[in-house]
């Protein structure tokens, strides 16, 4: 019996305290997009030479996208406990459903991004009609 309760004990320790490194390391959690200067601190991470100029955000934080002065657009999207950015071209499927941009990249193992943009979606649909190839 008391074997089992240090065991029990010495497990319980281990589990705890693999959770307080999980959480000192910042990992897990609720990642959002917090606002545009957020969105625009990720589009520098992800693609060096891309300088917003404009941004709309998902109203629920898992998505942004951005213009440049060129007028390339970057996608970013929450992948597991990351984020990630896509420049967009052409072949980009984008479809407007009343607030929600629906952008489907065709890449391989990418599912189809929906954003509620709210009143900015039409402005950003008709944008990447006219986005380079």
């Amino acid at each position: 019996m008391l074997a089992e309760l240090i065991k029990f004990g010495v497990s319980l320790g281990s589990i705890l305290a693999l959770a307080g490194f999980a959480w000192m390391l910042k990992l897990g959690g609720d990642m959002r997009i917090r606002d545009s200067r957020h969105a625009r601190d990720i589009a520098q991470e992800q693609v060096f030479d891309f300088i917003p100029v404009d941004v709309v955000l998902d109203r629920a934080g898992m998505g942004a996208l951005l213009r440049d002065i060129e007028g390339r657009q970057l996608l970013i999207s929450r992948h597991g406990a990351a984020f990630v950015g896509r420049m967009l071209d052409r072949s980009v499927d984008a479809r407007l459903d009343q607030n929600f941009l629906i952008l489907d990249t065709h890449d391989m193992g990418v599912r189809p991004i929906t954003l509620n943009l709210g009143e900015d979606a039409p402005v950003w649909a008709s944008a990447l009609r006219r986005l380079p190839s």
